[in-house]
């Protein structure tokens, strides 16, 4: 067998053989109700903004937290709750990452977390909702709604933890979290992508 089939590719089966596992989605409504909590190390905050009319800028939070009470039967029963370093903030330049902690932009020492409170969703489809909450930045709290789309749910092969995941989009002004810095240069409105992905207490 193994003269026939080379180590690396039956490794290659092997790994084709768990990431097609891994994708094959069951529907929203089969996943597993319960308590969720957010994996950090696989939810990402990707934010982007017109940058001198010339290019949509972007850069990313991470090491997320929070919890997520699933309830697929009834999506409107289930709630979010998020809280995100603002410290962690990346971008592709090192001299506007560290930027963007002072106190011109988010302030990192006296508002180091960004929160996302949900206080209704509504189902807008099989596998999507509208996730409405409190979101707040720059210690202003302002409402922001969240569109999303169930990605997937299942065994992660490689920690063997029940996980779900989702992708979510919304938008907001950042003058209206006091964060005004070279407007409208640098474009008001941001753009939000968020993969979030949440693994089930054990």
């Amino acid at each position: 067998m193994s003269t026939l089939f080379p180590r690396p590719f039956l490794t290659l089966v092997g790994l084709t053989f768990v990431l097609s596992t891994a994708q094959a989605a069951p529907a929203f409504s089969a996943v597993e109700q319960g308590n969720y909590a957010v994996d950090p190390n696989h939810t990402q905050v990707v934010f982007s903004v017109l940058h001198l009319g010339f290019t949509n800028y972007t850069g990313f939070f991470s090491n997320a937290s929070g919890t997520l009470a699933l309830d697929p039967a009834q999506p409107a029963e289930s709630r979010l709750s998020v809280s995100i370093p603002v410290g962690s903030i990346l971008t592709p330049s090192t001299k506007l990452t560290e930027e963007l902690k002072t106190s011109e932009w988010f302030d990192v020492a006296h508002y180091p977390k960004a929160e996302f409170v949900s206080s209704k969703i509504t189902q807008t489809g099989t596998d999507t909702a509208d996730i409405e909450g409190q979101f707040t930045l720059h210690g202003i709290t302002q409402p922001l709604t969240l569109h999303a789309r169930f990605i997937g749910a299942g065994q992660n092969p490689m920690n063997k933890t029940y996980t779900v995941g989702f992708q979510a989009t919304g938008e907001l002004k950042r003058s209206a979290y006091g964060i005004k810095t070279y407007v409208p240069m640098v474009a008001d409105k941001v753009e939000l992508s968020i993969a979030g992905a949440f693994e089930k207490a054990k």
